[in-house]
């Protein structure tokens, strides 16, 4: 394996900026497409043949290793959309001020998917690594969850090159569930004859209330009534309401219980009537599917002579999630590090890409490079 002195920062740079410059929100396949014909002209002579693969209109990307003899395959694992509508780019360009970088995904995961090439030309023995990279991660991977779990079923180990924050891993991260409670009242005029109607908005309002009170702060457990849409003009009683709910909990018996308890939500309003959609989405990561990793990770750091590593457990979700749940050894946050994901000030921090590329090439050589 090179030292983390062959690391190219101009053409991670460049990289980082092509990837950026494609506009790719979730499901969206004109970005997607784009980003991955540039990920498989990266990779040519490195990982062999990618895979494309369309599930409901979203399409994915993915690599089987060469070679299914010997020691299981690692897989490598990560997201080519983002949270950025289509035209962010107009006034949010990509731009570099040193170290710093940012632009619309750079940080959440752009910078990700090119540090994963350069990891690999580092480890240069690639039979036995599988990568796999998914367009609707930040709505759920609601197409994708089932080709993350048949890619990774066999697998020795996961990396999931999700960005870091200030450098740690991230070893535990809460499992989320999604719902949308729906009230069904009857419409009215709202001055002439409002006894008639069944108002969908006020038993709602009762229902907000009984949601945000599900929550556990002592488990860690979040509750949090968040979109709602309701009405159709000012003088009209509503009869329809809507909210949906999103759930975040550190254990996998909370988010069973918040989904009971949402089941049990009855109406307070006489003649309304509830519907309850969605579900547990994701299982919580638990930090036993990583410790082995996280130590192993510490270990070859050491050896290497790179900067010692740190943890972080976050209520974010991720695709090694997913993983986790499969009993499979799964380490997350190895993209590099920077901060601010989901928001304007999201920034990528250049000068920890080639310690990082080190790093995840030594995880990948102690798992799948012959011995």
């Amino acid at each position: 394996m090179k030292p983390a002195a062959g690391h190219k920062p101009e053409l991670f740079l460049t990289r980082l900026r092509q990837l950026v410059d494609i506009e790719t929100p979730t499901g969206h396949s004109p970005g997607l497409d784009a980003t991955y014909e540039l990920l498989t002209e990266w990779s040519d002579g490195l990982l062999g043949t990618l895979h494309r693969e369309v599930r409901e209109g979203v399409p994915h990307l993915y690599r089987e290793e060469k070679d299914r003899s010997g020691a299981p395959p690692v897989l490598l694992l990560g997201h080519a959309d983002t949270v950025w509508p289509l035209g962010t780019l107009a006034d949010w360009p990509f731009r570099v001020d040193g170290a710093r970088v940012t632009g619309p995904g750079a940080f959440d995961m752009k910078s990700g998917l090119v540090l994963a090439l350069e990891a690999l030309e580092l480890a240069g023995d690639t039979d036995h690594v599988r990568l796999l990279v998914t367009g609707d991660e930040e709505r759920g991977s609601l197409t994708s969850r089932d080709l993350i779990e048949d890619v990774a079923r066999d697998c020795s180990a996961v990396f999931v090159l999700e960005p870091s924050l200030d450098g740690a891993l991230k070893t535990a991260r809460k499992g989320g569930a999604m719902f949308e409670v729906t009230v069904k009242g009857r419409a009215a005029h709202a001055g002439l004859e409002p006894e008639r109607g069944v108002n969908a908005l006020v038993e709602l309002s009762h229902q907000v209330l009984a949601i945000d009170a599900l929550g556990d702060p002592a488990q860690g457990t979040t509750v949090t009534p968040t979109v709602s849409r309701s009405g159709s003009t000012r003088n009209t009683i509503p009869e329809s309401a809507t909210v949906e709910i999103d759930v975040r909990a550190w254990h996998r018996e909370e988010l069973v219980r918040v989904e009971k308890d949402l089941r049990t939500l009855r109406s307070r309003t006489p003649g309304a009537r509830l519907e309850l959609a969605g579900g547990i989405n994701r299982f919580p990561l638990e930090r036993s599917m990583s410790a082995d990793l996280l130590e192993l990770a510490r270990a070859l750091a050491r050896a290497e002579g790179l900067s010692p590593v740190t943890e972080v457990k976050v209520g974010g979700a991720s695709d090694g999630n997913f993983t986790a749940a499969l009993g499979i050894p799964t380490l997350d946050g190895l993209g590099p590090g920077g901060g601010g994901a989901h928001g304007r000030d999201e920034w990528v921090d250049a000068d920890s890409v080639g310690e990082r590329a080190a790093l995840v090439a030594a995880l990948i050589c102690a798992h799948a490079c012959p011995r």
